[in-house]
């Protein structure tokens, strides 16, 4: 069997347009609020013989609110927006139109002086690809949607600009499937009772 690695969305510190870049804040009680309704949903990902997150304090609360006392990756962490850290998208566009233009139509463009998104893309994918290759391992890790987002964009091989197209929801699940290098998204089934929902 092939290594699989589930993706768990961190939850929600706060509204979307309200999203700040390299955000660094905790959960607030809406968030914990999130994990507890969904915790015996997802619970049953504690047994993964893995359990990773992001270095955010929202990841690695949501990890723990879940159960899975994870272990902080660097490789996980969010992209570097430079000088933009800490500003909403808003923000940074009051501030700076031209160079977030610039930012949102060109993969390697830099101009917030961080990581451009082909590099954010690879070293995502490349923490990926370095996860132990035994038979049947699972691995389970909690992360800032943005960082699920660069995974399945490197997991599928797909042009970077896709990224842009790729919604991640707060304490969503997301799996790949795969050895370093080739991967499989995969969708599970619904089982009969949450279809009814």
């Amino acid at each position: 069997m092939p290594l699989r690695v589930t993706f768990v969305a961190a939850a929600r510190s706060s509204p979307l347009l309200a999203e700040r870049f390299e955000d660094d804040r905790p959960l607030d009680q809406a968030g914990w609020g999130e994990v507890e309704r969904v915790a015996h949903e997802l619970l049953p990902l504690a047994a993964a013989e893995l359990r990773y997150c992001s270095p955010t304090p929202r990841s690695r609360a949501t990890g723990e609110g879940l159960g899975y006392a994870p272990l902080v990756q660097l490789g996980l962490r969010d992209c570097g927006m430079g000088r933009w850290r800490g500003l909403t998208l808003g923000e940074a566009m009051a501030r700076e139109p031209e160079a977030v233009d610039a930012w949102l139509a060109d993969p390697r463009a830099t101009p917030h002086g961080g990581e451009s998104l082909v590099d954010f893309i690879t070293r995502v994918g490349g923490w990926l690809d370095t996860r132990p290759v035994e038979d049947g391992c699972r691995v389970v890790a909690v992360a800032e949607p943005s960082v699920i987002r660069a995974a399945l964009v490197y997991a599928l091989k797909a042009p970077p600009s896709t990224y842009w197209n790729i919604d991640v929801r707060p304490l969503s699940t997301t799996s790949v499937t795969g050895r370093a290098g080739r991967w499989n998204l995969r969708f599970d089934g619904v089982s009969a009772q949450a279809s009814r929902a």
